[in-house]
């Protein structure tokens, strides 16, 4: 947040490094991971110009996340879980601010089509945000 637009300079290595740790769990209390969304979140704030062409990564990458805590049956305790899945659609509202809107179009198909009511029930607060 100290460098604010500037971290634009840096936002494809960041981007790579943001896909890479939500990709993988690291334990029970989620740290890392818990870390990057809100590293993320941030960077949407700060860099929202830069974050439409990145779109379809940032939002493959966040469902993906969604799925993955949703169906995972680890050591994981349920507050974390869900500390998780709130960000993650924490950050989707953000990328469908500065989208103006196109990621609820684009998450229309995958609602629709969605059964797990914990990954519906983020997915509807995305479509409900104004």
């Amino acid at each position: 947040s100290r460098l604010g637009i500037l971290m634009v300079r840096h936002l494809k290595r960041l981007e790579r490094v943001i896909l890479g740790y939500l990709e993988v769990s690291d334990g029970p209390e989620e740290e890392a991971r818990l870390g990057i969304l809100e590293t993320l979140q941030c960077t949407i704030e700060h860099a929202w110009p830069r974050m439409p062409c990145r779109l379809p990564v940032l939002l493959q990458a966040l469902l993906r996340l969604m799925w993955d805590v949703h169906t995972e049956r680890g050591p994981t305790p349920e507050p974390v879980r869900a500390a998780l899945l709130q960000r993650a659609t924490q950050c989707l509202i953000l990328l469908d601010h500065c989208s103006q809107g196109h990621v609820k179009e684009l998450l229309e198909g995958v609602y629709s089509s969605c059964e797990e009511n914990r990954v519906r029930e983020c997915l509807r607060k995305v479509q409900e945000s104004a």
